[in-house]
């Protein structure tokens, strides 16, 4: 019987090691809370360890062969925020690796129906939050004019020393929303308000829990852009403020033609 050949030995070796050595990294991964375990085992933030492969941590949300990271790109997301002045409180705070980073607790935004279904939601979205916060320069409302404290709701009762007024992406508001926000993500909303103002991660979950709380169905049903403005800020419609609306109509189907998607009917309310 003849010797086996050495050099064979070591191909079959070292294919091996190829083979098992990533899934022993990605066995002890063991990267902190905030990093992502890529799909060989290598912890950091952004496509390559969040994206495809991604094992643990705040991976992004995939579905239906497209992912929210695919359509929200670094291009499209900056090219957002760039157009806040450099002097803005949120031009720092708000970045994309914080948004998907809270997007992967809502797996059904962005990815839920058609690819373009997929891409209104997020025109939607966008096209909210950018008015919302001024191209995400604001990260408190701006000269608040009450505490927004809804004393006859004893579910969710006020902190006297608390104020409720719009905070984050979508500018969160009322006792009312922030106590069961506080409960949905983790964080005590009633006592801590502001936490929605310092925490980036949170502060766009708190825009994710009310979106799909009070938006996702009406977009994905195919309603139109038009009744997602009433959802949001129903005070605008019928003649409350037409330049708002004209606002955000104006900013989703511009996010439409940016992402290549009609932006349907029923765009005003």
């Amino acid at each position: 019987m003849a010797a086996p050949d050495l050099s064979s030995l070591v191909i079959v070796l070292v294919a091996m090691i190829s083979t098992l050595l990533p899934l022993a990294l990605s066995q002890n991964c063991g990267c902190t809370s905030d990093l992502c375990c890529s799909q060989y085992g290598y912890c950091g933030t952004g496509d390559a360890y969040c994206g495809n492969g991604c094992q643990a941590g705040p991976c992004y949300s995939s579905s239906s062969g497209s992912s929210v990271a695919s359509i929200v790109t670094d291009s499209f997301f900056n090219g957002i925020t760039n157009q806040a002045d450099p002097s803005c409180d949120g031009k720092n705070f708000y970045t994309r690796q914080a948004f998907l980073s809270a997007a992967n607790s809502y797996p059904q935004f962005g990815t839920t129906g058609t690819i373009d279904d997929q891409k209104r939601e997020i025109a939607a979205y966008f096209a909210h939050v950018t008015h919302e916060t001024g191209y995400f320069c604001y990260i408190r409302e701006t000269n608040p004019s009450s505490n927004y404290c809804d004393s006859s709701n004893t579910q969710w009762p006020c902190n006297p020393s608390q104020a409720y007024y719009g905070r984050g992406p979508i500018q969160i508001s009322w006792n009312y929303n922030y106590g069961p926000a506080g409960q949905s993500i983790g964080f005590d909303g009633l006592n801590t308000p502001d936490t929605v103002a310092t925490d980036p991660v949170i502060s766009f979950k708190t825009s994710f829990w009310f979106w799909m709380n009070n938006v996702h169905a009406i977009i994905i049903s195919g309603q139109g852009f038009g009744p997602t403005i009433a959802a949001v800020n129903s005070i605008e419609c019928n003649g409350g403020n037409p330049s708002a609306v004209q606002s955000r109509v104006q900013l989703y189907t511009q996010y439409c033609q940016q992402l290549g998607v009609s932006p349907g009917n029923n765009l005003s309310c």
